[in-house]
């Protein structure tokens, strides 16, 4: 019997891992309640340590190994370093250049991708990286996080859109509908600087143009078809389709309300894009980028689907009730089931990695 070593980049996923740990034990200290680890910064790096520490290291080291160049990883390997860093006691003099530093690889990374595809959806995600270096730089110049919400969120959102794209031409697709997206993509790229230095118009582009993506990716994307299938292409359906919903809070709120700095709507808002649409998103995309990276197969399962709902649930429980009835128990209750949630994903991912190697190997002549 034979198996296959973890190859050398999976060790770049520790410091994306420990990012998630650490921002989900900071949201039980934001919540209140009692941490595993009561340290005050991290708590204040919590927004920064999950969507350029945790997903920023994923997405870099996932388009690493697409780009196939070692010098790709640097990005993965900056931002892992960064997120280290701002979780450890160094001065974020130590942290921000690092975060700068893996943003702006990981947009060469999508120069590389490029030259080699002129490509709508590498263009769209490289849009997206251009927003990360954007925050971090801003970050950096030490704005408050609120003012990065706009950059951070379409840095995710563009990411993930332009991902989306690829998969949408499995079926046929007029240049017209493509070149709808890229107009929204456009508009939404320059609503984050344009919400950062007039706020009022900025974020009526900023709700407008992400309204009108959201609206795209729901009707184009092919998870429409995919949800009356079964297995796995199915669970990534509802994965994905449950996501696009929840863009529809910052997307409203953004339009008809503008600027969300503090209070319920600024929780509303954060969490319907970081979790309710990025964490769907990754909890979708798991079984198919995983193996890309680790050279490990995760095996679809049917158990797969109770983290899920439960993110959903708990999430709406948050925000429809705590957050838009100011009902404290209710957004608690529903943070600590988001953390559940995740934690539980990560369980049964696990698992089944480990299931699907022992069959692999048990498969493999020895």
């Amino acid at each position: 019997m034979s198996d296959v070593a973890l190859p050398a980049r999976s060790l770049l996923l520790i410091p994306g891992a420990l990012a998630l740990l650490a921002g989900l034990d900071a949201a039980l200290m934001l919540l209140g309640l009692p941490a595993p680890v009561q340290i005050t910064r991290i708590s204040e790096v919590h927004g920064v340590l999950l969507v350029l520490g945790f997903v920023g290291t994923v997405v870099s080291l996932e388009r690493a190994v697409a780009a196939a160049r070692p010098a790709g990883y640097l990005a993965p390997a900056a931002l892992g370093a960064g997120a280290l860093a701002l979780i450890s006691p160094v001065p974020r003099s130590v942290s921000d250049p690092l975060l700068v530093l893996g943003t702006a690889a990981l947009l060469g990374l999508y120069v590389v991708l490029w030259r080699r595809s002129a490509d709508l959806a590498v263009l769209i995600q490289a849009a997206g990286a251009v927003l990360a270096v954007g925050a971090a730089l801003l970050w950096w110049a030490d704005l408050p996080v609120p003012q990065l919400i706009p950059w951070l969120s379409g840095f995710l959102i563009l990411t993930i859109a332009g991902e989306r794209l690829e998969l949408a031409r499995v079926v046929m697709m007029s240049p017209r509908t493509q070149s709808v997206l890229a107009a929204t993509a456009v508009a939404l790229a320059a609503g984050a600087p344009a919400a950062l230095l007039w706020p009022g118009p900025g974020y009526v582009l900023l709700g407008g143009s992400l309204l009108a993506m959201t609206g795209w990716l729901a009707w184009h994307d092919v998870a429409r078809r995919t949800v009356r299938s079964n297995g796995l292409p199915r669970y990534m359906a509802v994965c994905l389709l449950a996501g696009y919903g929840w863009l529809l809070v910052p997307a409203t709120l953004w339009l008809l309300v503008g600027p969300v700095p503090a209070g319920r709507g600024y929780d509303a808002v954060v969490h319907a894009v970081m979790l309710g649409f990025v964490m769907s998103m990754i909890m979708a995309h798991a079984p198919v980028i995983l193996p890309a990276v680790v050279r490990r197969p995760l095996p679809y399962t049917p158990w797969m689907y109770a983290p899920v709902v439960l993110l959903h649930a708990s999430l709406l429980l948050r925000v429809a009730v705590g957050d838009a009835r100011d009902v404290e128990y209710a957004v608690r209750a529903g943070g600590v089931l988001n953390i559940v949630a995740i934690l539980g994903f990560i369980v049964i991912a696990v698992i089944a990695v480990v299931r699907g190697s022992r069959r692999s190997a048990g498969r493999t002549p020895s």
